[in-house]
């Protein structure tokens, strides 16, 4: 079956935002599309992809997909990751190359948007390979988001983390 690269780009999204890991094979191995390809809204399956779902996101790292993928916004896969606080995701992600320390355009790294959610594991992963002294465009380090956030014991956490 022939898809145009619009419909591939479709079906692929779509079923990789459903969470089908059967039908995201099905059209990668089966279809030949390419893990990158667009959907009409100019998003890959691994931009729109169900996060909570690590299989998908191997699935689609192993047929090659962008990991640092960025959107308009500068948002990549491992900050969708980080704001849903899935961390099996987060870590195929880093696997796979997907880099911790890519700021979006408000300069947020992925550990500035896990404090700010409040997700301590995905926090304690990403801090021994996150810049914690990079600043987000308002000038807040890592330890600035957590002291603004009022997450308890995130600070601790980072401060092992910058004195380890």
């Amino acid at each position: 079956m022939v898809l145009s690269q619009m419909d591939a780009g479709k079906a692929l999204t779509a079923a990789a935002a459903k969470g089908n890991t059967g039908e995201v094979r099905r059209i990668l191995e089966e279809c030949r599309v390419h893990p990158d390809t667009l959907n009409e809204f100019g998003r890959t399956a691994l931009q729109v992809m169900m996060m909570g779902n690590s299989k998908i996101a191997t699935l689609l790292l192993e047929k090659g997909a962008d990991p640092n993928i960025q959107d308009k916004q500068g948002i990549t896969p491992v900050h969708d990751a980080a704001r849903t606080g899935f961390l099996d995701t987060v870590q195929v992600l880093v696997e796979y190359g997907a880099s911790v320390n890519m700021p979006d355009h408000s300069g947020a790294l992925p550990i500035h948007i896990a404090i700010r959610e409040g997700h301590r594991d995905v926090v304690e992963f990403l801090a021994p390979r996150s810049d914690l002294k990079h600043a987000n465009v308002s000038g807040q380090t890592a330890i600035d988001v957590a002291r603004a956030s009022r997450v308890p014991d995130m600070i601790d956490l980072l401060f092992a983390h910058i004195h380890s």
